[in-house]
């Protein structure tokens, strides 16, 4: 078999074999076949797409390029939880703390940001000692432990799609959808749950720009999830405006926090029942309504905040920080930007206004860059509000005075106002399970 035949093959808009699919992956991965091979077939694949046999193959290829972790020794129903990325998604610190308090298993590995999105690493390294990056022996003691652990991704997983990434990012084929639900997938199914739940974005923050395309992608990774033998659903959540008020590390952390106290916004509030009721589904709990009543009670019992103090002081983070956040560390620098005239905020661009945090110091642009974790942006208003001339927009905070200007400029940029009182999206636009893909 030849790499230059399977580039053909789906050159000429083929069906590649589930033969090819592994022969390609496991050649790319070992160093046989060169970036520019596999940069023609990632283009041939963008163009012409693949079919669901053809998609299940190379997610199932890619999972099995490196480590396969196996959670069955831990007991219990381990459920993991993954978001196609946002800005202000701090829901994996409110979801996570909710699902172990009602007996859920929550085995999890995480992301670090990229771009103009957080993740759940950064936010979580906020905390003074936390330790995000454990051996197996480690992660499953605190697991068995505490119910819940949330970790790093192991740099063994999934490797293929690691070097696969690197190179759709530097030749144009990021946006192609199989891809993307390969490589989502391809890290869930190694990292060993046995349900999963997908959150995945649609809006100006997502990478899903229209609710059809954040539908069909969410479609796709059900059905792969449920092809590897994993129960899986997916909730299509509203990232057309930044979740909550907070867009950070350690502000976001904070906000989190305020949700397991009953005091948290009210949207983030929202999203976050809706994914726990349904992690707690996938878990067996009972119906959406008794598992939705079931994280409410974990939250208004103050269970699922001491589930995160747990472990957090579990993997070596100070308590302190989640029992009183003011303690975070404050920016040296905060400036406030003003609404320059009356009306609603009609739109606030939730890409631009991630992009302005990472100005800061919240985000990075490559993996390597050191994050900022007391700066970030903090809301004072939010699309439906009504604002008078000269009130706050937003508070900006970091510690490089340089970058404030520009970062100010483009969160004004951000943020439309009107006479026209907007009509409000729903928070969750769809919810996909087996049944109903049947």
């Amino acid at each position: 078999m030849r790499m230059y035949d399977i580039i053909t093959h789906k050159k000429q808009g083929r069906a590649l074999t589930d033969e090819e699919i592994r022969f390609a992956i496991d050649g790319f991965t070992n160093g046989h076949i060169p970036d520019y091979q596999m940069s023609a077939l990632l283009m041939a694949i963008c163009l012409h797409g693949m079919d669901t046999k053809e998609t299940a193959a190379l997610t199932l290829a890619m999972a099995q390029s490196g480590d396969m972790v196996c959670l069955k020794d831990i007991g219990g129903v381990t459920v993991d939880k993954h978001s196609t990325g946002g800005v202000g998604d701090k829901t994996t610190l409110v979801v996570s703390p909710i699902a172990a308090a009602c007996g859920a298993v929550v085995a999890k590995m995480s992301g670090r940001g990229l771009g103009h999105t957080g993740g759940t690493v950064d936010k979580l390294e906020a905390i003074p000692g936390m330790r995000l990056s454990l051996n197996e022996e480690e992660f499953f003691r605190i697991v068995r432990q505490t119910g819940i652990c949330i970790v790093g991704q192991s740099g063994d997983l999934a490797p293929a799609d690691k070097k696969i990434y690197a190179l759709r990012d530097a030749t144009a084929t990021v946006d192609s959808i199989p891809l993307i639900a390969a490589s989502i997938m391809s890290k869930k199914i190694a990292a060993g749950a046995a349900k999963i739940l997908l959150d995945v974005k649609t809006g100006s923050g997502a990478f899903m720009k229209t609710t059809e395309d954040a539908v069909n992608l969410a479609k796709i990774m059900v059905d792969l999830g449920e092809a590897a033998g994993r129960q899986t659903s997916a909730l299509v959540t509203n990232m057309d405006i930044p979740l909550g008020f907070a867009i950070g590390n350690a502000i976001e952390v904070a906000e989190a926090v305020s949700v397991l106290r009953g005091a948290g916004p009210v949207d983030l509030t929202a999203v976050c029942i809706a994914l726990a009721a349904e992690m707690l589904m996938l878990a067996g709990k009972g119906s959406f309504a008794e598992c939705e009543g079931l994280a409410r009670e974990a939250i208004r019992s103050g269970r699922a905040l001491a589930k995160l103090t747990d472990m957090v002081e579990a993997q070596g983070g100070d308590r302190r920080y989640i029992k009183n956040p003011g303690l975070f560390p404050k920016a040296a620098y905060a400036h406030t930007v003003y609404a320059d005239k009356s009306g609603y905020i009609t739109a606030m661009n939730a890409e631009a206004c991630g992009v302005a945090a990472g100005m800061l110091g919240a985000g990075r642009q490559t993996i390597t860059d050191t994050i900022d974790f007391a700066s970030g942006i903090i809301l004072q208003a939010k699309p439906n509000d009504v604002i008078k001339a000269n009130a706050p927009l937003g508070v900006l905070y970091t510690n490089d005075k340089s970058t404030l200007a520009e970062a100010a400029a483009l969160f004004a940029s951000a943020v439309t106002i009107g006479q026209i009182k907007p009509k409000s999206k729903p928070l969750i636009a769809a919810r996909i399970t087996k049944e109903s893909l049947a």
